[in-house]
């Protein structure tokens, strides 16, 4: 344990080579193991040849659900002299970027990092930042689109976000500008921890909220089956970043920009990077595959009904 945080080693027992690259992974999910979420990622790098404890050493930070908590776990990578490290939120690319600027920092599918101030641009990043975009600002536009389609009488959608995160306020600004063309009205709701989430269903009540959206936060993957279950107690259509959230906890719907691809390919800029390829030199790669998915037995449980158009064009039914 390192100041609250935790820190797990993955390295298997085996003797370590002083030749053995480390890699550092940085994460806001909780818990003592890894994240199942992360799964593209880690068994990618065993495909390439990545054998933990044998062929590389994977320390496995966690900030236990507080994003305040990445400055220290980027020390920590510096103490355990990593070769590289990998991270999959902006506070913990930020946090890494201020710790080091010769360590090469991969980003699994992070936001929006132009915007965010991370890279340069997206064609040459720059330092020692690169990495997956996740479009953020974009596709939180394009989830509001759907849902409104989905369900055609929402007209008050209450927005659940985590306005710590760089990202946060990015996808809030796009929305608010979307907003008024599609006729709805939103309430932003900050959430700083998962305590916040019952108040901040209660204050969409008060408002005749009849839709829910989450930004893209890892907070809210990480607190899925509170959220969903808070949504489908006020009967609130929900639709979110990440297909985990309705495949996994119940959400209604989710528009997901094939979050397992991202890994695969941050892996392969993990092997590039270790075999001698400079971060600078390696362009920020964006989505270009997706899918809507939709969970009919939540649509149930909510007495709602969704057009047989719009079911047709769903990737995935979970029925």
């Amino acid at each position: 344990m390192v100041g609250g945080m935790a820190v797990w080693p993955l390295a298997a027992h085996a003797q370590q080579s002083k030749n053995t690259p480390r890699l550092c992974f940085l994460t806001f999910d909780p818990g003592t193991l890894q994240s199942t979420r992360f799964d593209a990622f880690f068994q990618a790098l065993r495909d390439l040849g990545y054998v933990n404890g044998e062929t590389i050493t994977i320390d496995y930070l966690s900030a236990g659900g507080q994003g305040e908590r990445f400055s220290a776990l980027a020390e920590e990578c510096l103490r355990l002299k990593a070769d590289i490290i990998a991270l999959s939120t902006t506070p913990a690319a930020q946090a890494a970027k201020n710790a080091t600027r010769t360590i090469p920092i991969v980003m699994i599918a992070l936001g929006d990092p132009v915007g965010t101030g991370l890279v340069d641009s997206l064609a040459r990043p720059g330092g020692n930042v690169t990495g997956m975009s996740l479009m953020v600002p974009e596709l939180a536009v394009k989830r509001l689109e759907l849902l409104k389609e989905g369900v055609p009488s929402i007209s008050r959608v209450l927005v659940l976000t985590y306005l710590v995160d760089p990202i946060a306020p990015l996808q809030v600004k796009a929305l608010n500008k979307a907003a008024p063309s599609l006729g709805v009205t939103l309430q932003i709701q900050d959430i700083r921890t998962a305590d916040d989430l019952p108040a901040a269903f209660d204050a969409g009540a008060a408002a005749h909220a009849d839709g829910l959206l989450t930004t893209a936060e890892s907070i809210f993957v990480a607190q899925r089956e509170r959220v969903n279950e808070l949504a489908i107690r006020h009967r609130l259509p929900s639709m979110h970043p990440f297909s985990i959230q309705v495949t996994d906890a119940g959400g209604l719907m989710a528009y997901d920009a094939n979050y397992p691809d991202l890994q695969r390919r941050a892996a392969n800029y993990v092997d590039s990077i270790l075999k001698g390829a400079k971060p600078t030199d390696l362009a920020i790669q964006q989505p270009t595959k997706f899918s809507l998915v939709i969970n009919l037995k939540t649509a149930k449980a909510i007495d709602l009904t969704i057009s047989e158009s719009f079911l047709a064009r769903a990737d995935q039914l979970i029925e």
